[in-house]
């Protein structure tokens, strides 16, 4: 049987371990989604030289590295499902993405993607898949997969689906790109718009650093 090109656990759902650092358990783990949150939004990515980092994210990035702190990307990619572009563009902006962080002394340690979309085309046509957020699949299976505190892990996104995603896992807190301070049942949405914001960020890493509750 030939194998599979790309790391495909099922159709609709790829799972990338980058590297080999090894990380002890219970250790948490900072989730980031990927467009809109690590590199300006394209709309449906599928050229990797449009790829353009945010700013600050990879000191985000770099200071979870050198606290010993696992990141993982955790991104939709229902233009997968809808036909607009396959795994092989996606393996190419992703790439790119990540030779960016690299370039800039940030790395990342997972990947996950679900492309299954109600919208979308064949095995990939399947609504409200636990996988895509805003259920909180990728986070469990990554928690799954590298023993995770996902109590004391934190997720960055865009979306309000990416702090529900954390939520529903089971985190305590997330950081919403341009939005508002929330708390709602036990989880707390802070806003990062400005340099005070990402200090509070760089602050809470350092804290998931030194083991602190």
């Amino acid at each position: 049987m030939k194998p599979e090109p790309y790391p495909l656990q099922e159709p609709g759902l790829w799972v990338e371990r980058v590297g080999s650092k090894m990380f002890p358990a219970g250790t948490p783990a900072l989730f980031f989604d990927r467009d809109g949150t690590i590199n300006v939004d394209t709309g449906y990515p599928d050229d990797p030289a449009e790829m353009v980092l945010r700013e600050d994210i990879a000191a985000a990035i770099g200071a979870a590295n050198r606290a010993g702190i696992p990141v993982i990307i955790v991104t939709n990619q229902s233009g997968i499902a809808r036909g607009y572009y396959g795994w092989g563009d996606f393996a190419a902006v992703n790439g790119r993405v990540l030779d960016l962080l690299r370039a800039d002394n940030a790395f990342v340690d997972m990947v996950l993607a679900c492309a299954y979309h109600e919208a979308g085309e064949g095995p990939l046509a399947i609504a409200d898949h636990p996988m895509r957020k805003p259920n909180p699949g990728m986070l469990l299976e990554a928690g799954r997969r590298f023993g995770l505190d996902l109590q004391r892990s934190l997720i960055v996104g865009d979306k309000p689906a990416d702090m529900e995603a954390g939520q529903r896992a089971g985190l305590s807190q997330g950081w919403l790109v341009d939005g508002e301070a929330v708390v709602q049942s036990g989880f707390a949405v802070r806003p990062w718009r400005d340099r005070e914001d990402f200090g509070g960020l760089l602050a809470a890493i350092a804290t998931l650093g030194a083991g602190e509750p």
